[in-house]
């Protein structure tokens, strides 16, 4: 296997491809022979839900369903991050190649678009909750142009202690233009 086959055999498999491929498939659109797709109405009652509400979508247990076998998260913690990327994603309108970190980290004129105050705000965020109220106000002033796959990987890593400290880290470089520079994982274990 090459390594081309390879990185796309590991994306197929990813959390960030998974929730990628399930917003796709749920989100309302026009076809070119003029139908709608998706449910709207789902996805309508997720953009005002909270965690709890979310959890009953059959939409979110139907990414719930498709999380499971990629991770080796409790159930019930699953369910909550399963819910938390639904009720976040429901915002996003169109699908970006950029990281969503850098993107928010873009310069308009003098100030970026997500104002480095802001990003504290959104690093201090360790419940799923809040993260629910952050990141969709995170993906509103990104004009919900957001990259699905980084966007739902981070929603998935950001409330817990260990890969939220990490996906932090990456964030922070990613946001300043400077992932090049940051350390790698064996770096830091050598330190």
């Amino acid at each position: 296997m090459t390594d081309e086959e390879l990185k796309f055999e590991n994306k197929k498999t990813s959390i960030g491809f998974v929730a990628q491929k399930w917003w796709e498939d749920w989100r309302p659109k026009t076809q070119s022979n003029g139908r709608r797709s998706g449910d709207a109405g789902a996805f309508a009652r997720l953009r005002r839900a909270d965690l709890h509400a979310a959890m009953i979508e059959e939409v979110t247990c139907d990414l719930f369903r498709k999380l499971e076998p990629e991770t080796k998260m409790p159930r019930e913690c699953l369910f909550e991050r399963a819910a938390l990327i639904a009720a976040v994603l429901t915002h996003v309108r169109e699908d970006e190649s950029w990281k969503v970190a850098a993107a928010a980290g873009e310069k308009n004129g003098d100030q970026h678009v997500l104002h480095p105050l802001r990003l504290r705000r959104l690093f201090a965020t360790r419940s799923a909750p809040d993260c629910l109220i952050a990141f969709r106000r995170l993906v509103a002033l990104l004009d919900k142009k957001v990259n699905v796959a980084d966007l739902a990987e981070s929603l998935f890593d950001w409330p817990d202690e260990v890969r939220g400290d990490k996906r932090r880290t990456r964030w922070a470089f990613d946001y300043y233009g400077a992932s090049s520079a940051m350390p790698h994982a064996t770096d830091q274990a050598a330190a």
